[in-house]
């Protein structure tokens, strides 16, 4: 898949990172996205224990035929240090790099991480999405900001994440009795649909199956030397 160009180099400093969120979050289109959302690109990320790399998979899901259609690895050297907030530049350029072998545009992408359910809004669905300019969703295992109460207990149910009076996302029960996700647009996108296709993503498992093969695909890989054959950034 051809990526658009970039719109900002990813050597920056923290401060000019902050900068370009703050510039970006204003590219972000929340809206009620026409659809089709068969193929869905499940995004994940790791770190290798040597600290130089993150690799980062894609999973190509059909969600009308149930199955994987595409799967890639990529990889891309750590140019940032971790900090919470930013965890985009360290996680998108190894991102990107796996989103550009597929031979198969996808519908929507779901991000194992933030969308606009961060404290400034741009969270690594928000900075994906606006690269690519594909529908994005966040889908993430933890709470970054906000408050919530909780779900009710039978997969479906669902309550509004908010930061103070903002609501910022969906605090998602996906199965029965377990810990829910944290849902949030990230761009080309609305929350109820971004909900729809998170459920509808589901595999009787806590993450929806696009990002949740993708955690499994990416993490087996970190655990190996990092491969020649792997396309780099």
């Amino acid at each position: 898949m051809k990526l658009p160009a970039p719109l900002h180099p990813w050597a920056v400093t923290p401060v000019e990172a902050i900068a370009i969120q703050r510039r970006l979050r204003r590219r972000v289109v929340e809206e009620k996205p026409a659809g089709p959302f068969r193929l869905i690109a499940g995004l994940d990320a790791a770190f290798p224990r040597d600290g130089r790399w993150c690799i980062a998979a894609v999973v190509l899901w059909d969600a009308r035929e149930r199955r994987v259609v595409e799967q890639h690895v990529a990889a891309a050297r750590l140019r940032f240090p971790y900090i919470p907030g930013l965890l985009s530049f360290r996680e998108a350029p190894a991102l990107l790099a796996a989103l550009g072998r597929l031979r198969r545009r996808p519908h929507a992408l779901l991000c194992d991480g933030q969308g606009r359910a961060h404290p400034r809004r741009f969270g690594i669905a928000c900075h994906v999405g606006v690269l690519t300019g594909l529908p994005s969703i966040g889908c993430a295992k933890s709470r970054l900001t906000g408050s919530h109460r909780e779900p009710g207990a039978r997969r479906g149910s669902s309550v509004v994440l908010a930061d103070g009076p903002e609501p910022i996302g969906a605090v998602l029960r996906t199965r029965d009795g377990v810990k829910p996700v944290y849902v949030s647009v990230g761009h080309h996108m609305d929350l109820a649909t971004a909900r729809r296709i998170v459920l509808a993503c589901g595999g009787g498992f806590r993450l929806p199956e696009p990002t949740r093969l993708a955690d499994q695909r990416v993490n087996a890989a970190a655990r190996r030397p990092l491969r020649r054959g792997y396309p780099t950034a």
